[in-house]
């Protein structure tokens, strides 16, 4: 679904990955593991297209097509969905009216309509109307124990770190990306969120068939979210690939045995 070949990537004239290749099949998840500045977060934006990475080799292609071109926004219209390490805050955006922007934009992109066409379209104008929406997001909102007046503040503003992550896992229920890049997703959420959160995901990715590229430092999440497949980086490159043996044994070793 993912294939990755040889990519190199640069932030400011510093060159941060390496020659990445990689291939993520359907319905498959991946962990990326590896010291702080390996190039793991790199990865995941530069799949998303994050403007401020240049790729400067290599090919990224979903489904056969090559989109290192791409636009964000495009990817994003193709099922790419990417979780921040650190979500933004958002002043004076609603979260509410938040949600239900994107989730006009996915309806509208599926349908191949422009917002004014839609409302001339019966099914689609009850689907992307606002009353339609509030009744979707208040079935979503206590998948991720989420309580509801949050929908009413602006976007991530006042969260702590781990209802940041919630709300981001929501916009990832209402999108249900082809492929989801979560970036660090343990980051903030205690013990009983995590199960919450990891809990969903595996409810998602059974529903939709979607793909997971999971970056992470602790193998715990992992008896939440078991990959098929574990990546070690080391300084831009991938040295070696395993099953979940290999997060354990980074968890006994550290990464720096196998530079």
């Amino acid at each position: 679904m993912l294939s990755i070949t040889n990519i190199h990537a640069s932030f400011e004239n510093t060159e941060i990955l390496k020659g990445i290749s990689l291939t993520i099949g359907n319905n498959e998840t991946h962990v990326i593991m590896g010291p702080n500045g390996s190039g793991k977060s790199t990865l995941a934006k530069v799949i998303a297209g994050h403007p401020s990475y240049r790729v400067t080799d290599g090919i990224i292609s979903l489904d056969e097509k090559d989109i290192a071109e791409f636009e964000p926004e495009e990817r994003a219209h193709l099922g790419i969905f990417l979780s921040f390490q650190q979500p933004r805050e958002i002043t004076g955006v609603n979260f509410r009216q938040y949600l239900h922007t994107i989730h006009r934009a996915k309806v509208l992109n599926q349908a191949g309509k422009t917002l004014q066409e839609a409302r001339k379209d019966r099914s689609l104008r009850k689907e992307i109307s606002p009353i339609h929406f509030r009744k979707i997001v208040d079935e979503l909102t206590p998948h991720v124990n989420m309580p509801s007046e949050f929908l009413e503040r602006n976007v991530n503003e006042g969260f702590s770190g781990g209802e940041k992550k919630k709300s981001e896992i929501l916009q990832m229920e209402i999108l249900q990306p082809r492929l989801a890049l979560l970036d660090e997703l343990d980051s903030g959420l205690d013990i009983d969120a995590l199960r919450t959160v990891c809990k969903r995901i595996v409810e998602l990715k059974e529903q939709t068939g979607m793909s997971i590229l999971l970056i992470t430092h602790y193998p715990k999440i992992l008896e939440y979210l078991a990959p098929d497949k574990v990546h070690l980086f080391v300084d831009g490159q991938i040295v070696e690939s395993g099953d979940k043996t290999l997060a354990e044994r980074i968890e006994a070793e550290g990464y720096l045995t196998k530079k």
